[in-house]
């Protein structure tokens, strides 16, 4: 079984006969898995529309592959309660409050959610294995924003020097990993992953707000876009690539920790613009390419394209909502 998480939740699957699709698609994930249990926060809205694509209800039990349980990482009861009555293979941590600036406003939920959460999570896992005698895997994921201020091409041995509570709180995370696969034998991996993009990408994130806001004035429901520092330079990569070299990772015969990168950079001008051209190297992805037989099927071209052509059809149905005064297009400038 299988653990996956999200920003705003957190995950869990089974993973008998996994199998993977070669081809990308607009999906972020390409491995198909026979079960996963997603452990969510409970919320006063439903906040799970980024995986409607894929959600079955549970009552009909020959196509649903997904099941959804209320659990939190500040609660380390539900934690180990899930993993008793899941009794997962693998686990994957990507849960977190993940917005840089944000966490400068909320650094002690930050800390408690990122950082703490991840050890919370680990001691579930290691307290689970040594009560059932049973083996997990388990994935933590890091940021590249755990480098901070540290020069490019960085590397698994670049140092890290975080530059605000979210990373600081993801480096701790790291740490922790470590340290169980070291003190405890866990087998636990750290992948730390460049900025990972797809249509599902959050609007408050900058290459979202770039292609939603794209979509919306080709329609005429938006005249302007405000960005901050459009200089700034990212390695952006296909959500679904990394979520691949994710559970590669997990398949190997020993756990390690590995970046994973395009090795592309590209500035937030560029982003604007759709360049041809590769401007310099940031992530060094080559240690993942080598031992996971691992490289990047989407180009950055053709992510910035895909996450475009979906945002202008968004846009085109919140047209005939506006046209037809259900909704109040003044809301963006």
């Amino acid at each position: 079984e299988l653990k996956i998480s999200n920003t705003p939740h957190l995950s869990m699957a089974s993973q008998d006969n996994v199998s993977r699709s070669e081809a990308p698609n607009a999906s972020d994930s390409h491995i198909a898995l026979t079960k996963v249990h997603g452990l969510i926060r409970r919320s006063s809205n439903y906040n799970t529309q980024r995986i409607n694509h894929i959600y079955v209800d549970p009552h009909n039990a020959n196509k649903a592959r997904m099941k959804l349980h209320y659990a939190d990482l500040s609660d380390a009861s539900s934690l180990r309660r899930w993993l008793d009555v899941i009794k997962p293979d693998e686990v994957y941590n990507l849960a977190a409050q993940s917005h840089v600036a944000v966490s400068f406003e909320i650094p002690d939920y930050t800390a408690d959610v990122v950082a703490t959460g991840a050890l919370r999570l680990l001691e579930a896992v290691r307290s689970h294995m040594a009560d059932n005698g049973r083996n997990i895997k388990y994935y933590q994921a890091g940021s590249s924003e755990m480098f901070g201020s540290t020069p490019p091409p960085q590397s698994e041995t670049t140092p890290f020097h975080p530059r605000s509570p979210y990373a600081a709180s993801k480096c701790a995370a790291h740490w922790y990993t470590v340290n169980y696969r070291e003190a405890y034998g866990l087998y636990a991996c750290n992948g730390i992953l460049f900025n990972h993009e797809s249509p599902r990408r959050g609007e408050n994130f900058v290459t979202r707000k770039i292609t939603r806001a794209l979509g919306r004035i080709k329609v005429g429901l938006q005249t302007k876009l405000f960005l901050g520092n459009i200089q700034a330079s990212r390695d952006w990569g296909f959500a679904g690539d990394y979520v691949e070299a994710m559970w590669l990772m997990l398949q190997q015969e020993k756990p390690d920790d590995y970046v994973v990168a395009t090795e592309e950079s590209h500035t937030v001008e560029e982003f604007l613009e759709v360049p041809t051209e590769v401007d310099n190297l940031k992530g060094d992805a080559s240690k993942a390419k080598e031992a996971l037989k691992w490289k990047p099927k989407v180009g950055f071209e053709q992510l910035v394209k895909m996450m475009v052509d979906e945002d202008l059809e968004m846009a085109k149905r919140e047209k005939v909502l506006v046209d037809a005064g259900y909704i109040d297009a003044q809301q963006q400038p």
